[in-house]
């Protein structure tokens, strides 16, 4: 048995948990919105849709600034050191029960992978979202802003786009969050905060 370490404060986890819910909501109304299927009904998945969204907006203004107050972005900061290593234990170290090359301390919470493919769902993915989201829940007022060239259709497919492209981080963070020293592991340390290193 390793050393535990108090790696995820309080609200660490209480955001974390929360946005994970908000976000897979919001792909389940969203989905239903598109008629993949029928859950709530169109009327309500919009209302729903809407009231998440928000709700997410608020999450996040209190999570920006929980990092900036207590430092805690500089575990974002992107860094190509040991990233190499990083990508080879994921290709084939792992499958070959390799030592994982990482563990995660209060001072370096984030191997590089993970900085890097944060540093995309903040540059990327969620920009793409919201961008086209505020417009799809604003289109009525794109003549006063001067954006009646926009095309709805294209708005609600990048929207779409980036829910996919959203929905493909979250299945891939669940399968990576198996990759600890045990498979519940890296979960374990998300609900309590520690994590044995």
């Amino acid at each position: 048995m390793g050393e535990r370490v108090y790696i995820f404060k309080g609200f660490e986890r209480f955001w974390h948990w929360s946005q994970a819910a908000l976000i897979l909501f919001m792909l389940l109304t969203g989905f239903e919105i598109h008629g993949v299927y029928s859950v709530f009904g169109f009327q309500k998945a919009v209302q729903f849709h809407n009231i998440a969204a928000w709700t997410l907006v608020g999450l996040w203004v209190f999570a920006i600034f929980w990092h900036l107050t207590t430092g805690e972005w500089r575990h974002y900061i992107p860094t190509t050191q040991k990233i190499m290593v990083m990508a080879k234990f994921y290709s084939s170290g792992i499958f070959k029960n390799e030592p994982h090359p990482f563990k995660p301390s209060q001072i370096n919470k984030h191997n590089p992978l993970q900085r890097l493919t944060y540093l995309g769902v903040l540059l990327l993915i969620s920009p793409l979202i919201w961008i086209t989201g505020w417009l799809y829940l604003f289109y009525g007022d794109w003549s006063a802003w001067g954006l009646s060239v926009l095309s709805l259709e294209w708005v609600a497919v990048g929207h779409t786009i980036g829910a996919f492209l959203m929905l493909a981080f979250v299945v891939s963070h669940v399968y990576l969050v198996t990759t600890g020293h045990t498979p519940t592991s890296q979960i374990k340390a998300m609900i309590t905060g520690w994590d044995e290193t």
